[in-house]
């Protein structure tokens, strides 16, 4: 919708269709049982006790030993019977990397590349990467993604990250969680890093997150414990075409890995709608499985003979240690004690068990956010949470599970709190999602991403392609919004929702041979690879990065941007503390305002898109009618009151009856 309510059934039409899917397909499980390409069950051995579905998220389950070994010896078994070596990675559910094993004869480094494409630039034709750092994004993802209400896989997140939803039909939108792939990086401030026994989390990871198939979550008793990640092909990748079915020696032999701890059937992505589409899962299935995964060696049996457990800088020794608990201490995430009385909230905690990100005061002098402001923001938030119905969770009907995210405008963490057994990606990105809002609104972002050092891509090898200046963007954004003082001047407040709308290769997003959005590559030479300023901000911190776990260089600080490019050393100057683990392109965050005056940014993610611009937009307005003094921008300022190549720009998309407690209609019109 609008700010002001214009035109917001027409804006809330996708997500009544939604629900509408969503209603008739539980009717058709009901009736029917499985849903399209589910899984055979015999691959599965693991049907979760009833309850399972988002109240057990803390729970004292974790991945021992004897399952993380049980995980390697089913996957060598499938690549022996289809007669190639893989590398394998094990983590948990904050992302601890709690094994890496590699077959003999396994390719040791893998080259990012698009599917059909001839991108110049970007992350394709990086061929440095080392195998280990594909496989461990590929388990990470699984297990960000997942929860005990939704089970995600590689495969499902290269369906929602393409510039069409669904990737391929060129009339259709681009995917839900456009520009996720570029979060969890190795850079960022807020992701923890290896301290050589599993620990707090979320842990960070290598590559950001995967849409190359072969990551799979692991359950156990219907909890979700961890994931597994498969690299055989030395080929980096994603599905650019789904109406396909693909036979993947990566996917397969991940198949067979998590026989015993696959997902529970009834909680697989191909059982979850968006707009009316199923998601997907995987496109291997016990029939595919060459290997009896039951009867897999032993682990003992072929460690040091089919390959070794390897050690990777700054993820993992070369053992085999067990995971941590998630919403236990151990795993830097537990149920809250001292701010959020009654909301059933999470929040993010030390090795010591100390608060990392309590409600405090804002950075940024005169007017800034105070700790009580902060506290009532995400309390809101919590409050509007708690009352919304999910848009990809199991049963139908669950609550939204979130996690959210404060900041002030020099990008200083004011407070993050969560909701139980909201999907772990969240907490990084609700913080990019709060960054970007207020970075983008604020007067002082021209200059600053004029400030940061080219992105100096690779040209395959270890030379220079060439040198891409963000100063590009910036002219670039002035030329398309016809405003000479864009991002120089404050005047106009962008959401996530309008900067995602800038960032996409179709202006307005959805139909090929559209216009490109100013902060997108041309269309031909995007990819999820290759998106545009999103990546050209990180691009020099992600090359560090496999260069450090590659014995070349040290390793990138935490920070994501100011890092210039591997012939000048990786030097730092114009780093962005605003930005500091990168910005997010979709939707779930506005700025917040005392008067005119910008003084932050609240972000939100969790259990769907619409789901998350409403609890930012609306735990705003709702802290600002409890306490005064704070609120949303005002109207006039808002981005959609702009319309680049006549169109308008979106603010925020808000369901039309999202709350489950009741049947208010157009929740965000007006305010």
């Amino acid at each position: 919708m609008t700010a002001n309510g214009a035109n917001n059934i027409f804006s809330c039409l996708p997500v009544n269709r939604y629900c509408l899917a969503i209603a008739c397909f539980a009717l058709f499980l009901t009736a029917c049982g499985s849903g399209s390409r589910a899984p055979v069950s015999g691959i599965d051995g693991n049907t979760p006790p009833a309850g399972c579905d988002g109240s057990c998220a803390d729970s004292a389950t974790q991945l021992s030993t004897a399952d993380i070994e049980g995980v390697i010896a089913r996957a060598v078994a499938e690549a022996q019977a289809r007669g190639v070596s893989a590398t394998i990675a094990v983590v948990d559910r904050v992302g601890n990397v709690l094994a890496v094993f590699r077959m003999n004869g396994a390719a040791t480094t893998v080259t990012i590349v698009s599917p059909g494409a001839a991108i110049s630039g970007g992350l394709e034709g990086v061929n440095i990467v080392p195998d280990s750092l594909a496989a461990i994004a590929k388990a990470l993802t699984a297990a960000y993604l997942s929860t005990e209400g939704n089970a995600f896989s590689t495969r499902t997140a290269s369906q929602i990250i393409q510039d069409h939803f669904n990737p391929a039909d060129p009339l259709q939108p681009a995917g839900p969680l456009f520009g996720v792939q570029f979060s969890q990086l190795p850079c960022s401030d807020l992701s923890s890093r290896f301290s050589g026994v599993p620990d707090i989390g979320p842990q960070r990871s290598p590559l950001g997150l995967s849409a190359d198939p072969g990551g799979f979550p692991l359950y156990k008793s219907g909890t979700p414990v961890g994931g597994v990640g498969i690299i055989s092909d030395a080929t980096y990748s994603f599905d650019a075409d789904i109406g396909d079915t693909d036979i993947d020696d990566d996917e397969l032999i991940a198949v067979a890995a998590m026989f015993g701890l696959a997902a529970p059937a009834d909680r697989r992505a191909e059982r979850i709608l968006v707009d009316g589409r199923a998601l997907r899962f995987s496109d291997g299935t016990q029939d595919d499985v060459l290997s009896v995964p039951g009867s897999a060696p032993a682990f003992p049996s072929i460690n040091n003979i089919a390959g070794t457990l390897v050690a990777v800088p700054g993820y993992s020794n070369a053992l085999v240690v067990a995971g941590t608990a998630f919403s236990q201490p151990a795993s830097g995430v537990r149920p809250d004690t001292l701010d959020f009385p009654n909301l059933d909230a999470f929040v993010l905690v030390d090795s010591g068990n100390i608060e990392r990100f309590r409600p405090v005061g804002g950075t940024d002098g005169p007017g800034a956010l105070t700790a009580m402001e902060v506290r009532e923001i995400l309390t809101q938030a919590m409050l509007i949470a708690n009352r919304s119905r999910a848009q990809i969770r199991q049963p139908v009907g669950a609550i939204a599970r979130v996690s959210i995210s404060v900041v002030d405008t020099n990008g200083a963490i004011l407070g993050v709190v969560r909701s139980r057994d909201a999907p772990v990606f969240g907490i990084d990105v609700s913080l990019q999602k709060a960054r970007t809002a207020a970075f983008f609104s604020s007067a002082a972002a021209a200059a600053a991403l004029s400030g940061v050092p080219a992105a100096t891509y690779l040209d395959g090898g270890l030379a220079v392609l060439r040198r891409e200046p963000l100063s590009q963007y910036v002219g670039d954004v002035r030329s398309f919004l016809s405003l000479p003082t864009a991002l120089s001047d404050g005047a106009i407040a962008f959401s996530d929702r309008a900067g995602g709308n800038l960032s996409r290769p179709y202006y307005p997003d959805g139909v090929t041979g559209n216009p490109q959005g100013p902060f997108s590559k041309p269309p031909g030479q995007w990819s999820p690879f290759s998106t545009g300023l999103q990546l050209d901000l990180v691009y020099n911190a992600i090359i560090q990065h496999v260069g450090f776990v590659a014995g070349l260089v040290a390793d990138v600080p935490a920070n994501c941007t100011g890092v210039d490019g591997f012939d000048n050393g990786f030097v730092l100057a114009g780093v962005l503390p605003a930005l500091a683990n990168g910005m997010q392109i979709f939707p779930g965050s506005v700025p917040v305002y005392r008067g005119a005056q910008l003084i932050g940014g609240i972000g939100v993610s969790g259990d769907g898109v619409d789901q998350d611009d409403m609890i930012a937009f609306l735990g705003l307005h709702e802290a600002g009618l409890q306490i005064g003094g704070i609120s949303n921008a005002d109207v006039a300022m808002r981005a959609d009151t702009l319309t680049p190549q006549g169109v308008r720009l979106r603010y925020v998309n808000c369901p039309v009856a999202p709350f489950i407690d009741g049947d208010e209609q157009n929740v965000c019109a007006n305010k």
